[in-house]
């Protein structure tokens, strides 16, 4: 186990600032004061630079407050080398007296989604196997500023919607369990240096997932093929991009607002899994579909690019007004929208 003054130190070199003295808050700090006392919370750690520093900081944070915390590998089994990974994470949390669990995750390849998507989506049901397991609500996920400017551009590239360029946001539900991203405003630079001062204190170096250098994967050709021009070009894009990303969200919130109260306007089901058609047809056109993204957004459903979603109200529109059209029926990822005696309905798929 590691001597916490000797952690401090190597971190504080590699990042200063990061490990704060007495009195001041990192963003970290600031996460952890959101999380009820002596709570349970675990890190997302897969064994690369990012979790890897996390899983330290947060592991000197819950030792201050006495609060327990534990690392949660998944092993997505697409790469040979993740068992190696595994065992990688295990080093990492006897070095820093944390426990370590680990899920297997299944990649559902022929969902449609692609498998970025579709390896995303089992990272999170594998992290929610491990979070009733072990009794956790809370659980930190390394994402970073570069993180966030790439998730801004890549939905740009797709044509996403308002809620979209919001991009990832610094806390999110899912599956009652609260996740949080207590590093969007760090760059990869600063936790790189932390990493390396790490590795010299404690002979531990971060593993390195070959798909990030992978320009086959839609990520990681942004990463590789646009990042170097735009840094080259805009030096400094990424804190622009991730600001633009927080300008969008207080935007949201306040159509959010707007959505809200259209939607209880529709006649909505006690579940809102369904509404009227008819008085969803009385909104202006943009209204209409701000209440149906904040529809499918609240059911659980993907937020659809500009295409599916034009399609989506397109149908909508042609549909008689009593929806006598039962035929209505549109796929979208992991759930069905479908028209059936004036009222629109979202069910989960079972075909696929």
């Amino acid at each position: 186990m590691f001597p916490q003054p000797d952690l401090i130190a190597a971190l504080r070199r590699g990042w200063p600032g990061a490990v704060k003295s007495a009195g001041e808050k990192s963003t970290l700090h600031l996460a952890a004061d959101s999380i009820p006392s002596g709570e349970c919370v675990a890190v997302a750690t897969s064994g690369g630079a990012d979790s890897a520093m996390l899983a330290a900081h947060a592991s000197l944070i819950a030792r201050e407050r006495g609060a327990p915390i534990i690392l949660f590998h998944v092993h997505h089994g697409l790469q040979v080398a993740a068992d190696g990974w595994a065992d990688h994470v295990q080093a990492l949390g006897k070095t820093l007296g944390v426990r370590v669990a680990t899920a297997y995750a299944q990649v559902e390849n022929d969902s449609g989604l692609g498998i970025e998507a579709a390896a995303r989506d089992a990272r999170y049901s594998a992290l929610s196997e491990l979070a009733q397991r072990h009794d956790v609500r809370h659980i930190l996920l390394a994402h970073h500023q570069n993180d966030q400017a790439e998730t801004v551009l890549l939905r740009l590239l797709r044509g996403t919607g308002p809620e979209g360029m919001a991009a990832m946001a610094p806390s999110m539900q899912r599956d009652g369990i609260t996740y949080h991203r207590p590093w969007l405003d760090q760059s990869r630079a600063r936790i790189l240096q932390a990493a390396q001062a790490f590795a010299q204190q404690y002979l531990w170096h971060a593993v390195q997932d070959p798909t990030n250098a992978d320009p086959r994967y839609t990520r990681a050709a942004v990463r590789e093929l646009l990042t170097p021009v735009l840094d080259v070009r805009w030096p400094g894009w990424q804190k622009r991009l991730s600001s633009h990303a927080r300008h969008a969200a207080e935007s949201n919130s306040i159509l959010d607002e707007v959505a809200q109260s259209d939607f209880a306007g529709l006649q909505p089901s006690p579940d809102g899994i369904s509404f009227s058609l008819a008085q969803w047809r009385s909104l202006s056109p943009a209204r209409q579909s701000l209440a149906l993204r904040y529809w499918l957004r609240r059911n659980g459903a993907r937020m659809p690019t500009e295409a599916r979603l034009a399609d989506l109200l397109r149908q909508l529109r042609q549909l008689h007004s009593l929806g006598h059209d039962r035929h209505m029926k549109v796929a979208h990822g992991d759930h069905v929208v479908q028209c059936h005696r004036g009222r629109v309905w979202i069910e989960p798929r079972t075909d696929a």
